[in-house]
């Protein structure tokens, strides 16, 4: 792993619970030259296998129409190698444990094909300018339990701790709001599985453009997200809606559930940290959802340094129209003949629970992709210190936004071997990231107007 230099201050001070320095405007003005937009180092790596980062997707590829399942930009491409159980010990450098282990666990079935690197991600301009606004004023407040002076973009460019590393992860952009049909399913041993399906809506008021750290500070709201479950019969109507705020301390997370057999809806305090997630056979805790979301305040972060990985990346054929939920789900793992892996840079974060705190989860480790602060994977650990489970995050750009997210998180239990994956959409309705989303589609009594449909 490459060591980058931290601030050893501001790691203790972010530790003790005192905002963090905001980074000089000299180190500031590097951002769009040798740093990208966002933070990432421009130029290739040594030999050229990570090439520089030139703009990312700045247009939609012809055939593409919004609405419609994503094209490949990349339909050309093809497999440079393979990375296998026989041949693993040539790649190990380019591997985390947890990836390992999943070779080690699967040796006959699980694979990597790995392809050119694409360094795709892209997001809009205002949302560069406002990373760089953010660079200069962001902090996180008490024991880094939220954050102040920061919107738009991401808040810390040039992060000096985990803390910073993990919040940008939360608050990528992802656009303004965002509407989305699909599932998840949980495949047992021999590969059968039931499928639920979602619909969710998501409002970012801290994505908004022109949104400014005083309006948000305000209203203390960082995103509003509602889910209902749409099959099977047995489950529809079970919603679920959250709002996350900005400043953790002031108000935690606030959320509701309604249940079809009560006909009511409840507050839900218990959906944070280690609570199991919405129907996922108990193969996900909450905070897995989106790779990591929620308040850090039960982990010690610490920044590692970088990392050059094989991560999933440019993921259309996973993300086709084309493509059947049964030839995703197979058993052990999803059909590694449908993902794509590249070599990119990751910034590598290690969270281990605090003492006197509990969480299924002792230690986690995120590889957080530099070119959109989206975690591509995560390695979990239980608290005999053995591996337990493996996030990994397959990542389309969204070119109509743009912006990079996921189109697909699959958390592997290693100890049961078996998996969760969660945004199958191939089936669905396209994401519409054009939906209108108000405050009053966000309250309770939404909630339960939306379950009894």
């Amino acid at each position: 792993m490459k060591k980058l230099p931290l601030i050893s201050l501001a790691v203790s001070l972010a530790l003790s619970g005192v905002a963090v320095a905001k980074i000089s405007p000299e180190q500031a003005a590097k951002l769009g030259k040798e740093l990208t937009p966002m933070g990432a180092e421009r130029a290739a790596n040594a030999d050229g296998s990570i090439p520089e980062w030139t703009g990312g997707i700045t247009k939609a590829p012809a055939g593409y129409e919004v609405g419609k399942h994503h094209v490949d930009p990349f339909p050309n491409d093809k497999v440079l190698y393979e990375v296998n159980a026989g041949n693993l010990d040539k790649y190990k450098d380019l591997l985390t444990p947890g990836q390992i282990k999943l070779f080690e666990t699967y040796p006959d079935s699980f694979k990597m094909n790995v392809y050119q690197t694409r360094r795709s991600a892209s997001f809009p301009e205002h949302v560069y300018q406002a990373v760089k606004d953010n660079a200069t004023r962001s902090e996180l407040i008490e024991g880094g339990n939220g954050i102040k002076q920061a919107a738009v973009g991401i808040p810390f460019p040039v992060p000096e701790n985990g803390l910073e590393a993990i919040w940008n992860h939360t608050l990528r952009y992802r656009g303004e709001n965002v509407a989305r049909q699909g599932g998840q399913a949980a495949p047992t041993a021999s590969g059968s599985y039931t499928y639920i399906g979602f619909d969710e809506t998501l409002m970012l008021p801290y994505g908004v453009k022109g949104a400014s750290p005083e309006a948000l500070e305000k209203t203390n709201i960082l995103f509003k997200f509602k889910q209902k479950v749409t099959e099977p019969a047995r489950l529809a109507g079970t919603a679920l809606l959250v709002h996350e705020t900005m400043d953790q301390i002031k108000v935690p997370r606030q959320a509701w559930t309604y249940n079809t057999g009560q006909r009511r809806v409840r507050r839900a305090p218990n959906v944070a940290y280690d609570a199991p997630g919405t129907a996922s056979d108990g193969l996900r805790t909450t905070d897995d959802f989106d790779m990591y979301n929620g308040a850090p305040n039960r982990y010690t972060w610490t920044l590692k340094g970088k990392q050059e990985l094989l991560i999933p990346y440019n993921d259309y054929r996973l993300h086709s129209d084309q493509v059947k939920y049964a030839d995703i789900l197979k058993p052990g793992h999803i059909n590694p003949d449908l993902v794509r892996y590249e070599k990119h840079r990751v910034w590598v974060v290690e969270a281990n629970l605090k003492e006197n705190t509990r969480h299924t989860y002792k230690k986690r480790v995120f590889y957080i992709d530099e070119d959109s602060w989206q975690v591509a994977v995560t390695d979990i650990y239980d608290n005999r210190d053995e591996l337990y489970r493996v996030g990994v995050a397959h990542g389309i750009n969204y070119y109509e936004v743009p912006t990079q997210w996921s189109t697909l998180e699959v958390y592997h239990d290693i100890q049961s071997r078996r998996y969760l994956a969660i945004g199958l959409d191939n089936e669905a309705k396209m994401y519409d990231f054009s939906v209108q989303l108000q405050d009053k589609d966000f309250t309770p009594s939404a909630l339960r107007r939306e379950g009894r449909r």
